[in-house]
């Protein structure tokens, strides 16, 4: 069975990637501009994608692709922001973490032309904060927003405040801070997770995961559990390692039980960066399980796809190109099934 990939990158170009048994290969690309590094799908409609242009001067990109997955540029938009690193659509708005501008802004959107429906965001919620790292956190850095349809909610990390936001709509339709998550100061929180009533956090400055109770009513306490190293052995400080992803798929038959994926960036290991596996089963964890080396250098972004999640794709933004994990154990460990190490400066996936 083939399957169709599509990919971010720190280039000018949206690629489309073919992956079937053990062969991975470039099938085309469209050019939308300086650095389109994240890109999502339209809830309704898989065919129409946005991706972030993370450039100082902020831009939105629409891509209707055909039957082929060729693609063509449809639209495009202000984000509101500098340096858009994250998307997503909930309904029929997209949602945008602006990095450099600490701010989360808001496109409508639609399944249907014009596909973007403002030339401006509509809403600007702007973040205030500042950490100890003074190369990293002299202010507020969004960089996520990630939608819980479960809880109804966008969470973002504010890397530059130590914090997570939570966002919900007030009574006019508008979204809102409804509260955060605080974190320890230096941590630099990246990406979350959630699974089973706890957020996880990932904390890209000090390579760590930190576990919280997250309950649904905002008026209940967030407690945290626990927090631990993403790797086995970290390197000695000072270091360069930097987590990046981190990713818990849903259980389903094929794998029953949950494990919780992050991928650790720079690790000066000749066998290049690596994919740390959690076990989520101890009510005190997680508990780190594998650390699979990729031959990546910089492993900053990787995502699940094919039947019951089966694969993982991961690229290196320096070296490596993408390479294709196969799940095995029951998903406590990764074997390589397909690579292609031509590929330049990826960033991120989306399996459609």
């Amino acid at each position: 069975m083939a399957f169709t990939i599509l990919g971010s990158s720190y280039t000018n170009s949206v690629y489309t990637y073919t992956f079937e048994n053990d062969s991975l290969a470039l099938k085309s690309s469209v050019d939308v501009g300086v650095h389109p590094s994240w890109v999502t799908s339209h809830p309704e409609d898989k065919s129409l994608v946005f991706a972030a242009l993370e450039q100082e001067e902020g831009k939105i990109v629409a891509i209707k692709y055909d039957s082929e997955y060729k693609g063509n540029l449809v639209a495009e938009a202000s984000s509101g922001g500098q340096d858009p690193c994250s998307i997503v659509v909930v309904k029929d708005e997209l949602l945008i973490a602006n990095y450099s501008s600490g701010s989360i802004t808001v496109l409508p959107v639609s399944k249907n032309a014009p596909y973007i429906l403002a030339n401006s965001p509509t809403c600007t919620i702007t973040l205030t904060g500042s950490g100890p790292n003074r190369e990293r956190q002299l202010s507020s850095h969004a960089h996520q927003v990630f939608y819980s349809d479960e809880y109804d909610d966008v969470l973002t990390p504010d890397l530059g405040g130590d914090r997570v936001y939570r966002l919900k709509k007030d009574a006019v339709g508008t979204w809102k801070i409804a509260g955060h998550v605080e974190h320890e100061a230096g941590g630099g929180p990246r990406h979350v997770a959630i699974h089973n009533g706890y957020l996880y956090t990932l904390l890209e400055l000090e390579s760590s995961i930190a576990k919280h109770f997250f309950p649904r009513s905002l008026d209940s306490d967030v407690e945290l559990i626990a927090k631990v190293s993403t790797m086995y052995n970290p390197p000695p400080p000072p270091n360069d390692m930097l987590a990046a992803e981190i990713l818990i798929p849903k259980p389903n038959a094929t794998y029953p039980i949950p494990y919780m994926y992050v991928s650790n960036r720079n690790h000066p290991s000749p066998e290049g960066d690596s994919v740390a596996i959690f076990s989520l089963e101890k009510p005190d964890g997680p508990e780190l399980i594998a650390e699979v080396r990729t031959g990546l250098r910089h492993l900053r972004g990787m995502e699940f796809g094919g039947p019951g999640d089966k694969y993982l794709c991961a690229g290196g933004l320096y070296a490596g190109g993408i390479r294709i994990f196969e799940r095995t154990e029951g998903g406590r460990n990764l074997k390589l099934v397909a690579q292609d190490p031509s590929i330049k400066s990826p960033t991120g996936f989306l399996w459609v």
